[in-house]
């Protein structure tokens, strides 16, 4: 096979709406996740032999998933811009070559909110799961919020496991990082010096953000996604027949009550 048509298959899998190219992007969610599942596992639990051995694997699969990203990337060196290409150069080093530390795997869980930020991804899951259409805000509203956690679970234990002996493994940080989010403050763990501070400030107020946008998702009246012939609002109330921004008459698919 020569290199165009190589690159063609490979956008075909990334980009098309082949029923093998819609297979391969869910392998892909799935393989982001089970990852994610992996990471927080592991992170409790000390090094062996299996685990190392797992890292190793889940390192060629991001690498090869990586090189076919930028194989049929339009534009490669932009791709460098791109926040989400250095944290999956960080999570390669990682998993195969641990000298980022272990936090540095944490940010593999940025892949799985950017795959959930692809388009193609969203209007499949759109498409394909009646729960995610109506669930898709909290869906998202849980995510940010989890990312968010779990990575500054990772800074905390990177940044204090050696000068604070209140910080001897991931539960610890994690522990005040989700009492921290949540402003609870109980007091027993607390993170020394300016750069603990910093960081106990990062997690109130990003984090008390993050959970007030998950309150509001559930709280807030259930709107679907359909776009208005006029206007082109994009939700609506689902028993809408009017658009609340121009009037015009709605025809908004409805799949009767439950």
């Amino acid at each position: 096979m020569s290199f165009a048509s190589i690159r063609r298959s490979t956008r075909s899998l990334y980009e098309g709406a082949t029923p093998e190219g819609v297979r391969f992007r869910y392998a892909l969610l799935v393989f982001d996740i089970v990852t994610v599942l992996f990471i927080i596992a592991t992170s409790f639990l000390p090094s062996n032999e299996i685990t190392e051995t797992l890292d190793v694997l889940f390192g060629v699969v991001i690498l090869a998933d990586f090189s076919a990203r930028l194989l049929v990337s339009r534009h490669r060196l932009r791709e460098f811009t791109r926040f989400s290409t250095w944290t999956d150069i960080v999570a390669i080093i990682s998993f195969l070559a641990p000298l980022a530390g272990e936090a540095g795997g944490f940010l593999r869980v940025l892949r799985t909110l950017r795959l959930l930020r692809d388009y193609q991804m969203l209007a499949r899951l759109r498409e394909d799961s009646n729960f995610f259409r109506r669930n898709e805000e909290v869906i998202f509203a849980v995510t940010n919020l989890a990312v968010f956690i779990f990575v500054m679970t990772a800074i905390v234990y990177e940044t204090q496991k050696f000068r604070n002996p209140q910080i001897a493994n991931y539960a610890d940080a994690l522990y005040f990082t989700v009492t921290a989010l949540t402003t609870t403050g109980f007091g027993d763990i607390t993170l020394s010096g300016t750069t603990g501070r910093m960081i106990t400030v990062v997690i109130m107020i990003f984090g008390v953000t993050l959970f007030f946008n998950l309150a509001r998702a559930l709280l807030t009246p259930h709107k679907v996604r359909f776009s208005c012939p006029t206007c082109g609002l994009q939700r609506h109330d689902s028993d809408a027949v009017h658009c609340k921004a121009c009037g015009n008459v709605l025809n908004i698919p409805d799949e009767g009550l439950t």
